[in-house]
C-alpha cells in the first residue's frame, strides 16, 4: 500500500515537472539592448514575439486603473553642447582636463505634463553627476532649457553620456527620455 502512495506521487510530481519545463521553453527571457546598453530586466521571447517592459523605454508610462489603459509618451528631446568660451558646438574633444560648458536642448511633443527636468552627465565609470535641475512651471507641448554653464573635469578618455530627465506633474521619480554621448579622445 505505501509503494503504490508512493509510486503515485511520483508520477504526479513527474507530471507537474514535465509541465514546468514546457512551459518554460514557451517563454524564454532574453537579453535587451537599447541603444547599446543591456536592459537590466530584459526582455521575454514568447511564441516568436519580443515582450519588454515599457519602463525601460526612456519615456512615460500612464496606467489608467478604470479603463484598463497604458499610455506611453516619448518626447522628442534634441540636445547641443556649447563650450561657454566661444560657444562652439561640441560632440569629440581631446582629453583636455577642465572644460566650462553649458546643454542646450530642444524638447517637442510632448505629451503629458511635467513638473520638472534634470540634466546629469556620466562619465565611463558610470557614476552620474547632476548638471542642474529646474522646476517647469508653465505646461507647453514644446520648449527649450538650457543649462548654466558647467565646469567638468574631463580626465578619462572614453564615452560620457549627456542624459536628459522629466518628472510627470503627477509624482514619481525622474525618468530619462534622451542621451547625447560624448567621445573624449586620448
Amino acid at each position: 500500500m505505501k509503494w503504490r502512495r508512493v509510486g503515485l506521487l511520483v508520477f504526479a510530481f513527474s507530471l507537474m515537472g514535465g509541465s514546468l519545463l514546457f512551459a518554460d521553453s514557451a517563454s524564454q527571457k532574453v537579453k535587451f539592448l537599447l541603444n547599446g546598453s543591456e536592459i537590466e530586466d530584459g526582455g521575454y521571447m514568447v511564441d516568436g514575439k519580443t515582450y519588454v517592459a515599457l519602463r525601460e523605454l526612456q519615456g512615460f508610462v500612464e496606467y489608467n486603473e478604470s479603463s484598463k489603459k497604458v499610455s506611453y509618451y516619448k518626447p522628442n528631446v534634441h540636445m547641443f553642447l556649447f563650450t561657454s568660451s566661444d560657444e562652439k558646438v561640441f560632440g569629440d574633444i581631446k582629453k583636455t582636463g577642465k572644460l566650462t560648458f553649458n546643454v542646450f536642448s530642444q524638447i517637442d511633443n510632448l505629451k503629458t505634463d511635467i513638473s520638472s527636468v534634470r540634466v546629469t552627465i556620466t562619465p565611463p565609470n558610470g557614476t552620474p553627476e547632476v548638471i542642474q535641475t529646474e522646476e517647469i512651471k508653465e505646461q507647453r507641448d514644446n520648449f527649450w532649457f538650457r543649462t548654466e554653464d558647467y565646469s567638468y573635469d574631463f580626465k578619462t578618455a572614453g564615452k560620457y553620456t549627456i542624459g536628459f530627465y522629466m518628472k510627470a506633474s503627477s509624482g514619481g521619480d525622474y525618468v530619462l527620455v534622451s542621451e547625447k554621448g560624448i567621445n573624449v579622445l586620448k
